[in-house]
């Protein structure tokens, strides 16, 4: 069994959108051939503005396939209010997809998105009881031989490269989740620069290790702290042994994104009692 994922984020079609980036990523994205493209939020910069759904879902179909989406907190309408606190996800569903929890299956392999962008907040996330119930439940119909993924958008912990408080609400308590339904890895975006690292640095009394896998912005001009003024995405190539994570960079020079980073976990390790 071995898969390769590849993962972007934070698109942002509308002002910030670059598609000079945006066509090379597509380009890479076809050669590299993914088992699947994962997509972890902030499609368009402003959910109200119906030219930037249409921008959107044109590129979306320059991309491989199967793709699991999730969105983000700019994919919820800004300046429509009523849409905002009652049908929040109404574009979302109309021009990207209507499910908002998907999940993918392939031997051996289960990725799991949830949804933790919402109306409430302009910036903030979380993760509901009612879909950490459906995560528990989904995860737990497949044993430890099975490598669990989820996708969402908010990051459980914040960058350390980043001053500002970004990470989902109740972060602890995310990570709590993703240890109880057995999760490998969790996959990320929303603050613009890229992370990869594990939860146990942040709560080392967690029973269980999950790798956090963050992207920057994959195809817009708003990199920020390390990345600022960057565009990144994330190739994970997952075997019976490793989750390898590849942290690709576009390089001016190279015209392409070129790999930055290279780390290496093995499969599942329980921490210390």
């Amino acid at each position: 069994m071995a898969y390769r994922l590849l993962h972007v984020s934070d698109l942002h079609a509308g002002p910030p959108f670059s598609s000079t980036i945006a066509e090379q990523l597509a380009r890479q994205a076809r050669d590299l051939a993914p088992d699947l493209l994962v997509i972890s939020g902030d499609f368009v910069q402003r959910a109200d503005i119906p030219a930037q759904w249409r921008t959107i879902t044109a590129y979306l179909k320059t991309l491989p396939t199967p793709q699991l989406v999730v969105p983000g907190n700019h994919d919820v309408p800004l300046y429509n209010v009523f849409q905002r606190l009652f049908t929040p996800y109404r574009p979302y569903r109309r021009h990207i997809s209507p499910d908002l929890n998907p999940v993918f299956t392939a031997p051996g392999l289960v990725v799991v998105g949830a949804c933790s962008a919402h109306g409430l907040t302009l910036d903030g996330g979380r993760i509901s009881a009612r879909q950490a119930t459906a995560l528990r439940t989904i995860f737990a119909r497949y044993g430890p031989e099975v490598c669990k993924v989820a996708a969402w958008h908010h990051p459980v912990v914040d960058s350390p490269d980043l001053h500002k408080r970004r990470a989902i609400s109740a972060g602890p308590s995310a990570m709590g989740l993703l240890a109880s339904c057995g999760v490998d890895l969790l996959l990320c975006g929303h603050v613009h620069t890229g992370y990869v690292g594990q939860t146990s640095t942040f709560a080392p009394t967690l029973a269980r290790d999950t790798i956090i896998c963050q992207s920057g912005t994959s195809t817009s001009t708003r990199g920020y702290g390390p990345e600022r003024g960057k565009n990144s995405f994330n190739l994970i190539t997952i075997n019976e042994q490793a989750i390898q994570i590849s942290q690709q960079i576009y390089s001016p020079e190279a015209g392409a994104f070129v790999p930055a980073t290279e780390r290496s976990f093995p499969r599942y390790t329980a921490l210390p009692a």
